[in-house]
């Protein structure tokens, strides 16, 4: 067996996965129906006025932002249908409080850090995607989720680092 197999850390989990389970609560919501796309494993979402769930995006705002979409067990009706991916018109469950594994696209984060998302592409900024989870303030192209914090500063070679979402911020 060659030396190379053998790694040297561990990787930080599956975006959208549980870190902890003693502190989370999940809500489940449809995904707005007329979305062109439904949130990936371990992106922000918003809370919409008719009470759905859409990928967070260019029109998200703290106060819209509901939490993370967390990955469950769920029965497919096509072989290939969930890929990681919440459809629209499906249900979604999503992460209110407690602590899941997600991207950080840029920066490092550090543990009680604070923790932004993208409102606006930035081409200074190639792995900026606006939707995405950031350690580092971008002007008024980021901004902050006051409720969260990175929980660890440790992140894998993927990205994957752990969010603690402090308190609720759509009860």
């Amino acid at each position: 067996m060659p030396i190379g197999a053998i790694g040297t850390s561990m990787n930080y989990g599956y975006p959208g996965s549980f870190a902890r389970n003693g502190d989370c609560i999940v809500m489940a919501r449809p995904i707005k129906s007329t979305d062109s796309v439904g949130p990936s494993f371990g992106d922000p979402v918003i809370l919409n006025a008719d009470n759905t769930y859409s990928k967070f995006g260019a029109d998200g705002t703290l106060a819209k932002f509901a939490g993370i979409a967390v990955r469950e067990v769920k029965q497919a009706s096509v072989y290939t249908a969930t890929g990681g991916v919440y459809a629209p018109g499906t249900s979604c469950d999503v992460i209110e409080r407690g602590n899941v594994s997600v991207v950080c696209n840029v920066g490092t984060p550090t543990s009680g850090g604070a923790v932004y998302v993208r409102v606006v592409a930035n081409g200074a900024i190639p792995t900026g995607v606006v939707g995405g989870l950031e350690a580092a303030a971008d002007s008024t192209n980021t901004i902050a989720l006051t409720n969260c914090k990175w929980a660890t500063g440790l992140k894998d070679a993927n990205g994957v680092t752990e969010l603690c979402i402090v308190n609720r911020n759509n009860p």
